[in-house]
């Protein structure tokens, strides 16, 4: 199992088509729309219930504009620009503010430009100088938060959190601006006192550029790759910041649940589109990343080849809607076509959770909770009757 430590920073195409910002923003530490930079402190822009009909699907689109992919073009500007270091501003520690996002982010020049933000903006008069600072070496600070000032930021309630600020060479700069930039997943680990870094990139976080050296906290990042989330952990001493794209749903068929569970995924943040042809669907699936998530609506034998494809692949959550019978019939074409029952294993289906639902809507809240909770490797009971830390 991965040390999980702290949640640190608001913790770092078919008929139907919803194409919001590509990262994706598990707990908002960069709220869609919000600016991207700012320079010398100043912001610079960056009876019975209804189905869900498909005019919703509108009114629930994000914008299209994703603040990391301004972020990763700031690291690469100044990267090129020749400056020097680049100073972040990461979160260490921090204790309130309610559920809050993972992978924050604040990124700064000593000329006093910086693009991110940290806290949606609510830590700015102690991360925003610290940025600067932080591009001549590494320094930390403790930031408190009070509840009118939070509540105005949008955060949930008061809180503090200790950031570390420390200097990122220009060539890191350059590898996590690039993936940030192309929604390519990308990791930044370095020592919990910042004086060496390390930045990963690639499919599998592969790449590796910079002098930290921990083996541990390479393969930890890599595992939680492969959960498929944004999330910031601490690993021993090593502070790992770990980007993922934003999830991509593949709806495989047509209906008021394809419709609703699009509806359902554009108001987290993530892509979807609908397909119906087979050939288009098993493209689609055989180019995933961990973040890619099919849903089977179509119960047709030949369909059967699109889960064979996803568990060929090994990336990406397989479900698959249907009846217990569906089901059962459907595992044994499986069977029948080689796969085994650890690989069987890898289709959820039933897709969702047991949520009771009797409604479009209610069955696409379920599918998307059980695709959040098998990313975030919960059992999805409910918070009342655990004790872990709540949030991710």
């Amino acid at each position: 199992m991965v040390p999980r430590g702290h949640v640190g920073g608001r913790s770092l195409s078919g008929p139907t088509q919803i194409m919001p910002g590509r990262f994706r923003r598990r707990h908002a530490d960069i709220p869609h729309g919000a600016p991207a930079g700012r320079g010398a402190g100043t912001r610079v822009p960056a009876s019975p219930p209804p189905s869900v009909p498909v005019a919703t699907l509108a009114t629930v689109t994000p914008p299209t504009t994703d603040p990391r992919r301004a972020l990763g073009a700031a690291l690469r500007r100044w990267a090129g620009s020749g400056v020097g270091a680049v100073g972040v501003v990461r979160v260490l520690e921090r204790h309130g503010f309610g559920t809050v996002e993972a992978g924050q982010l604040l990124a700064g020049t000593a000329a006093g430009e910086t693009a991110g933000l940290l806290y949606r903006g609510a830590l700015d008069d102690s991360a925003v100088p610290l940025a600067s600072l932080a591009a001549g070496g590494p320094q930390t600070r403790t930031a408190h938060v009070g509840e009118p000032a939070a509540l105005q930021a949008g955060l949930a309630c008061a809180g503090g959190a200790t950031l570390l600020g420390h200097p990122l060479p220009a060539a890191l700069a350059e590898a996590l601006g690039a993936a940030l930039e192309e929604a390519r997943p990308a990791a930044l680990l370095s020592g919990l006192d910042g004086t060496a870094a390390l930045v990963l990139t690639g499919a599998d976080l592969q790449d590796r550029i910079g002098d930290l050296d921990a083996p541990e906290a390479v393969e930890a990042a890599r595992a939680l790759l492969r959960r498929g989330a944004t999330t910031t952990e601490r690993v021993g001493e090593v502070l790992v910041d770990l980007w993922v794209p934003v999830p991509s749903v593949l709806v495989v068929g047509s209906g008021g649940i394809g419709e609703a569970l699009l509806a359902q995924a554009a108001l987290l943040g993530w892509t979807g589109r609908a397909v119906t042809d087979l050939d288009e669907a098993v493209a689609a699936v055989e180019a995933f990343t961990e973040a890619d998530v099919v849903v089977l609506l179509d119960h047709a034998p030949r369909f059967d080849a699109v889960l064979l494809a996803g568990i060929r692949h090994g990336r990406g959550f397989l479900g698959a809607l249907g009846s217990r019978r569906t089901q059962a019939a459907r595992r044994e074409r499986l069977r029948a076509a080689g796969l085994t029952e650890a690989e069987l294993g890898a289709v959820h289906g039933p897709v969702g959770l047991d949520l009771g639902a009797r409604t479009p809507a209610e069955t696409a809240v379920s599918i998307v909770a059980e695709v959040i909770a098998d990313r975030a490797g919960r059992a999805g009971a409910a918070l009342a009757a655990s004790a872990g830390r709540i949030g991710g």
